[in-house]
């Protein structure tokens, strides 16, 4: 299983710095969130194994917050090397990813937050927290598989 860094070194490397492209840890955060959610549904597994919480912001892997958080609200740099963006994805994870991208890639990380805390698994795991307050409630894989499934459309 990949790790949840792996993930967002990914999504790093779709970056077109090129045209002028960025992206920020909490944009990151959202798409790497999309990422296993919509791995669990597409195919009924996780993509990787760090617990995903609910925080004020929307879902966050505590360990991608940490490698990053020197960015704060600042764009990501390119990962350093070359090799690290050649990871070696199975076809089926980077047909999620891929999907992933296509969707959500050309969101704004506040239209990211947004749709988040629209959606029931974040907004069920923040129950009873304040807007503003902290809390470490993880995001289930079981909540995020029965929410984005039903938007799945059979061919």
């Amino acid at each position: 299983m990949r790790s949840a860094l792996d993930v967002a070194k990914y999504f790093l490397c779709r970056i077109d710095r090129d045209a002028g492209d960025t992206i920020s840890p909490l944009k990151l955060q959202k798409l790497v969130y999309y990422a296993q959610a919509w791995s669990l549904v597409l195919r009924d597994k996780p993509l990787f194994s760090e617990k995903i919480q609910a925080w004020s912001h929307g879902p966050v892997v505590y360990e991608v917050w940490n490698t990053y958080k020197e960015h704060r609200h600042t764009a990501i740099p390119a990962p350093d090397a070359d090799d690290l963006c050649a990871l070696d994805f199975i076809d089926d994870e980077l047909e999620v990813l891929e999907e992933v991208w296509n969707v959500y890639g050309e969101l704004s990380a506040r239209q990211l937050e947004h749709l988040t805390h629209t959606e029931s698994p974040w907004l069920d795991a923040r129950k009873g927290v304040d807007p503003g307050e902290r809390s470490q409630e993880v995001i289930s894989h079981e909540k995020m598989k029965s929410y984005y499934e039903k938007y799945v459309v059979e061919d």
